[in-house]
């Protein structure tokens, strides 16, 4: 961002669309004390509502309402900020907006800068920040309350701990390196280092093994809905969305491209895939849409195969049509074989395939609550790391402690370059990278130098 935060003020709408009952003006920067004098006559007492008339540098009346203001550094954004709570009109919000504006030093704010200035004043870590993001975009309860505890600085938390871990483990070995002759200090890495590291190691396994649960919970659980045509793909696509969301024909074929809708299911999103039927085609048209439906079976998280009831035989032998059981013991699945129309069964079918008619609504509450136990399958309390952003750090992390470990004859230099690295990662996690009192932590620790 090109522009001077420390000597601009911004200021922009903050509540939500136009027109509404209140809207929600705020104001942060050096100049907020005087944005309030400038337009509403004087400052309130701090922290505390006050009615006042706003006005333009003419003196005209534009609004009254309630305005608020904030001393820093102990705001939102660490800046002297003030809050207009004015009536929701757009005129009326255009008009203090321009008079705000009209000031020396105050400017609109772009987007995220009052949250970018929070993290900048050292208010809130980068994690907490993207946390306040998602939170924004969150549609499930579940990603609400991910969002909020990552908000409220859980993986900050986390992350701290595990630097004061590093920020140690690396005291230990700079202390052999500069302190030797002291006494009180090992030559060499000591078995309880070792230890503390395999520690750090097995926690940030776990914490990374939940990675892809974190991807579920943000980016929604995928679900292919695959199978020959008119097996029935977009009648239960519709039943499961209890709307329109397909066109249902008894013409074979009919759906060309894939279509997608997203459930709530138990605060998780389940993001639905209609794909086309699975078949030799000779068209064009078809066999890109048949394309399609593989790769969209290949990314997915669950794969629902429509079997028709009234069409077993032909259907036995597809290729797309997979039974959960690896080595001869069952597996969690990926794919889950359906048998679809059961209400024009003429034949037994296996009890494992779960069976369901969108005519009459057999089976499909089962089949929902299949489909959100899968999808909120290890998806806990314990903090996520939501971002891929996270995950690659953390892995480059994991990967260091890894190798520390698997040479632990190495030289005691190489050893603390490769616990710096690993603080390095987590510093770029939380945005606070070089921020580090080593030798404040070997003199406390190792009475050195008394």
């Amino acid at each position: 961002m090109s522009r001077d935060s420390k000597v601009e003020t911004i200021v922009a709408l903050s509540s939500g669309a136009l027109p509404s009952g209140i809207a929600v003006l705020r104001v942060s920067g050096p100049a907020a004390r005087g944005v309030v004098t400038a337009l509403a006559g004087s400052v309130p007492a701090g922290r505390r509502a006050g009615l006042r008339r706003i006005r333009d540098r003419d003196g005209a009346t534009l609004d009254r309402g309630l305005v608020l203001f904030f001393e820093g550094p102990g705001t939102a954004s660490g800046e002297d900020s003030a809050e207009f709570h004015l009536h929701g009109g757009r005129a009326t919000v255009s008009a203090v907006l321009a008079a705000a504006c009209a000031l020396p030093g105050v400017r609109l704010a772009e987007a995220g800068e009052f949250t970018r200035r929070a993290f900048e004043n050292g208010r809130i870590d980068l994690t907490e920040a993207e946390g306040l993001g998602d939170l924004l975009a969150a549609e499930t309860e579940r990603q609400r309350r991910a969002a909020l505890d990552q908000a409220d600085g859980s993986l900050r938390r986390l992350y701290e701990g595990w630097m004061d871990a590093l920020t140690g483990m690396r005291a230990m070995i700079e202390a052999s390196l500069d302190f030797a002759d002291e006494g009180d200090v090992g030559e060499t890495l000591d078995p309880g280092t070792a230890r503390a590291m395999a520690r750090l190691l097995v926690e940030l396994e776990a914490h990374l093994d939940r990675a892809e649960r974190g991807e579920i919970l943000r980016a929604g659980f995928r679900v292919a809905i695959v199978g020959p045509p008119n097996a029935g793909k977009s009648s239960l696509m519709n039943a499961l969305a209890r709307r329109d969301v397909a066109i249902v024909t008894p013409v074979p074929g009919t759906t060309r491209d894939v279509l997608e809708v997203t459930l709530d299911l138990r605060g998780i999103p389940v993001r639905l895939f209609d794909t086309a039927g699975l078949r030799e085609t000779d068209d064009p048209v078809e066999a890109i849409g048949i394309e399609r439906a593989r790769r969209t079976m290949d990314a997915a998280d669950l794969v629902l195969s429509l079997v028709p009831a009234d069409a077993l035989e032909e259907a036995a032998g597809l290729s797309h049509v997979k039974h959960a059981v690896v080595d001869g013991e069952a597996a969690k699945p990926t794919h889950l074989t359906v048998l679809s129309k059961a209400d024009l069964a003429k034949r037994p079918v296996p009890d494992s395939w779960p069976a369901l008619s969108t005519r009459d609504g057999t089976g499909l509450e089962s089949l929902l609550a299949h489909i959100a136990a899968a999808a909120s399958e290890g998806i806990g309390e314990e903090p996520l790391p939501l971002h891929e952003r996270h995950r690659a750090l953390l892995g480059e992390l994991r990967d260091l402690l890894r190798e520390a470990l698997d040479h632990p004859d190495d030289a005691p230099e190489l050893q603390a370059e490769r616990l710096r690295e690993a603080a390095d990662r987590l510093g770029l996690l939380t945005g606070r990278r070089g921020v580090e009192d080593l030798l404040d932590i070997v003199f406390s620790r190792f009475c050195i130098g008394k």
